[in-house]
C-alpha cells in the first residue's frame, strides 16, 4: 500500500512539473520578447547616402567615408568656354588638377590631404560626423564639422621688382577653412545641405583687405536613376572683403555616375580653383561672361 501511495505522489509531482513547463517557457519567451523589443526601439536606423560621395562638385558634403575606407580622388578643371574655338573652348587649358587621398577608420572621423596644381598648394582636412539623420526622424538632420588648412608653395611673383618676399615667413603661406554642414535627405531621390563657411588668410594682397571671409554654401542632389544623379552647388558671399578686385560667387551644375567602386562626376562650374580656400573667396570667373568650364572628379574607394 505504501508503494501504491508513493507511486501516486510521484505521478502527481511529475504531472504538476510537466504542466508547469509550458508556463515557465512562455514566461521566458515573453521576457526575451520584451528585451528584443526594447533593443529594437533603442536601435536607430540611419538614413543612407544623403549624397553619393564626400563632394557635391567642389563643396564638401555631409558624408564621411565608411569604416576603414580609403578614397583616392582626382579632380580636374579645364579652361574657360569664352577662350574660343582656337582653344577648343577651354579643353586646351589652362587647367587645374588636384590629387587627394582620404581615409576613415570608424566611419565618423575622416581625414585627408591633397596637392593642387593651382598656386602649387598642399592641403589637409579633418571631418567629423556629429549627428546623423534617422529613418524615424528622431534625428531629422545630419550635421558634420569640417576644418582644413592650406599652404601655398609658389614663389612671390613680385619679389624681383619689390625686393621683398611676402612669403618670407611660412605662416604667410597659410590659410584655413571651417564649416558646419547641415544636411537632410527629404526622400529617396532628393537631398540638400546648407553650411556657414569661414575662410581665413594669414596674409592678404592689400592692406585694406579682410583676413576673414564668410559665406553661406548650399547644395542639392536629385537622383534620376539608381546610378545617375543631378547635383548643384552655390555659395553666397556675406560681405565684401576687398575693394580692389571683383570676385564672383561659385556656382556649379553636374551629374554623378556611379560605376561599382568608382563615382564619376562631370560638371560645369565657374570655379577654377579646386581647394576650398580658392573657390570660395577668390573666384574671378562669371557665368554671365561665359567664364565657365568643364570639369570632372573621379573617386576610387578601397576597403582596407
Amino acid at each position: 500500500m505504501k508503494t501504491t501511495l508513493l507511486k501516486k505522489i510521484f505521478a502527481s509531482c511529475f504531472l504538476l512539473t510537466f504542466l508547469n513547463v509550458p508556463y515557465s517557457a512562455m514566461a521566458q519567451e515573453d521576457l526575451l520578447g520584451t528585451i528584443k523589443e526594447d533593443e529594437s526601439e533603442a536601435k536607430k536606423d540611419f538614413v543612407q547616402a544623403t549624397f553619393k560621395g564626400t563632394r557635391v562638385i567642389n563643396f564638401h558634403t555631409s558624408e564621411v567615408l565608411g569604416k576603414r575606407t580609403l578614397d583616392f580622388r582626382i579632380s580636374h578643371r579645364f579652361g574657360e568656354f569664352n577662350s574660343g574655338s582656337e582653344n577648343a573652348y577651354g579643353l586646351d587649358g589652362p587647367a587645374s588638377i588636384r590629387l587627394g587621398l582620404e581615409y576613415s577608420y570608424d566611419g565618423r572621423l575622416m581625414a585627408g590631404f591633397g596637392r593642387s596644381s593651382y598656386q602649387k598648394q598642399f592641403d589637409g582636412f579633418v571631418k567629423f560626423r556629429w549627428l546623423r539623420q534617422t529613418e524615424n526622424n528622431s534625428m531629422p538632420i545630419s550635421l558634420t564639422l569640417f576644418t582644413s588648412a592650406f599652404a601655398t608653395m609658389q614663389k612671390d611673383p613680385n619679389k624681383a621688382s619689390s625686393g621683398f618676399d611676402k612669403y618670407e615667413n611660412f605662416s604667410s603661406r597659410m590659410s584655413f577653412v571651417h564649416q558646419i554642414i547641415v544636411a537632410r535627405k527629404f526622400s529617396p531621390s532628393i537631398s540638400a545641405q546648407i553650411a556657414p563657411v569661414m575662410v581665413h588668410y594669414n596674409l592678404v594682397d592689400e592692406f585694406t583687405d579682410l583676413n576673414d571671409m564668410f559665406f553661406i554654401a548650399a547644395a542639392g542632389r536629385v537622383k534620376i536613376t539608381k546610378r545617375l544623379a543631378v547635383t548643384a552647388e552655390y555659395a553666397y558671399k556675406l560681405r565684401d572683403f576687398t575693394k580692389t578686385k571683383d570676385y564672383f560667387n561659385p556656382l556649379g551644375i553636374g551629374i554623378d555616375i556611379e560605376t561599382g567602386g568608382h563615382v564619376f562626376q562631370m560638371h560645369v562650374t565657374n570655379a577654377f580653383g579646386i581647394a576650398d580656400n580658392q573657390f570660395y573667396p577668390y573666384n574671378t570667373s562669371s557665368w554671365k561672361d561665359n567664364g565657365i568650364r568643364l570639369g570632372f572628379n573621379v573617386s576610387r574607394v578601397f576597403t582596407l
